[in-house]
C-alpha cells in the first residue's frame, strides 16, 4: 500500500453507524435474552493476564491480513483518489483501552481531560465528501447521501476499514473487541448509559460481538444493547472467543449484515 498524505477530515465514520432501522430475521447467534447491566458489572474487568496471548495472536494475524490485502488496498487508495477531492486517509480521535480498571470517572478538578480511556487516531479510507460537516457533525446513516460512490461501496463491505490493521500493529486496537467511538459521543453517551464506560475494559476492536450479532442503531435503545454484548464480550473474552468472533464475522462482511 502507497504511504499518502494522512491528514483531518470531516468525514464522518461513526463505528456505530447509526441510521434506519431494517426489519431483519433473528440471528440463530443472537441471545435472546441479554443480562442486565447490572448483572454483568461485577464480571467485567480489565484482564492484563490474557492481553498477552491475544495481541501475539492479533499481530500476526494483522500482519498477515496487511500482506494480503494490500493489493486491494492499492486498488481502493487509487480508486478513493481520482473519484472525489480530498484526501485518501482521513483521521479521527477515538476513546481507547481505560487500564484503569474501568472505575466509575471522578470530578476531579485537577483532571479535566477524563475522556474515559487513552486517546489515539484512527485510520479509515475517506468515504465521504470533504464538506460532511459543513453543518456540524452528524451520525452516519447506512445511505448516508454525503458519501462519494466509491466510499458507499467501500462502507458497504466494510473495505474503509482495512487502515485500521496499522491501528492494530501499533497497539491502538485488536482485531476484535469493542468499536471504540469518538470522545464527544462517548461523553455524550456516558451521561445517558451507566455501564457505557466499562466497553474501556478491553482493547477497542475492527469487529466485535455486537457487531456480528445486531445491525445498525436507531435509539438509544439499541446502543445500550450493544453495550450489554461489549460487556459480555469482555466477561469472556479469550483467544478462542475472539477466533470464533472473526469467523462469524466474514458472513456479515459478504452478506453486508451486521452494524459498524
Amino acid at each position: 500500500m502507497p504511504e499518502p498524505a494522512i491528514s483531518k477530515s470531516p468525514d464522518l465514520g461513526s463505528p456505530t453507524r447509526h441510521g434506519p432501522r431494517t426489519t431483519r430475521a433473528p440471528s440463530s447467534t443472537e441471545p435472546k435474552v441479554l443480562p442486565r447491566l447490572s448483572q454483568l458489572h461485577d464480571h467485567a474487568t480489565y484482564a492484563p493476564d490474557r492481553e498477552l496471548p491475544r495481541r501475539v495472536l492479533n499481530v500476526i494475524a494483522a500482519s498477515i491480513l496487511i500482506v494480503l490485502s494490500s493489493p486491494l488496498m492499492l486498488v481502493v487508495a487509487i480508486l478513493v483518489k481520482l473519484t472525489s477531492r480530498g484526501p485518501i486517509i482521513y483521521t479521527q480521535t477515538r476513546v481507547g483501552l481505560d487500564r484503569r480498571g474501568g472505575r466509575t470517572p471522578r470530578h476531579d478538578s485537577r483532571r479535566h481531560d477524563d475522556i474515559g480511556g487513552s486517546p489515539f487516531t484512527m485510520y479509515k479510507f475517506r468515504t465521504m465528501r470533504v464538506d460532511a460537516e459543513q453543518n456540524g457533525a452528524q451520525w452516519a446513516s447506512s445511505n448516508d447521501d454525503r458519501c462519494t460512490p466509491v466510499g458507499r461501496v467501500l462502507r458497504q463491505f466494510r473495505l474503509d476499514e482495512l487502515p485500521q490493521l496499522f491501528n492494530v500493529l501499533r497497539g491502538d486496537m485488536n482485531l476484535v473487541g469493542p468499536r471504540p467511538e469518538r470522545p464527544t459521543i462517548f461523553a455524550e453517551l456516558r451521561k445517558q448509559i451507566p455501564e457505557y464506560h466499562k466497553r474501556q475494559l478491553a482493547r477497542p476492536g475492527i469487529t466485535g460481538w455486537a457487531q456480528v450479532n445486531q445491525s445498525y442503531d436507531q435509539d438509544l435503545e439499541d446502543v445500550k444493547r450493544k453495550v450489554q454484548y461489549d460487556i459480555d464480550y469482555i466477561r469472556r473474552q479469550s483467544l478462542s472467543e475472539d477466533l470464533k468472533i472473526m469467523v462469524k464475522t466474514v458472513p456479515v462482511i459478504l452478506f453486508r449484515r451486521g452494524g459498524w
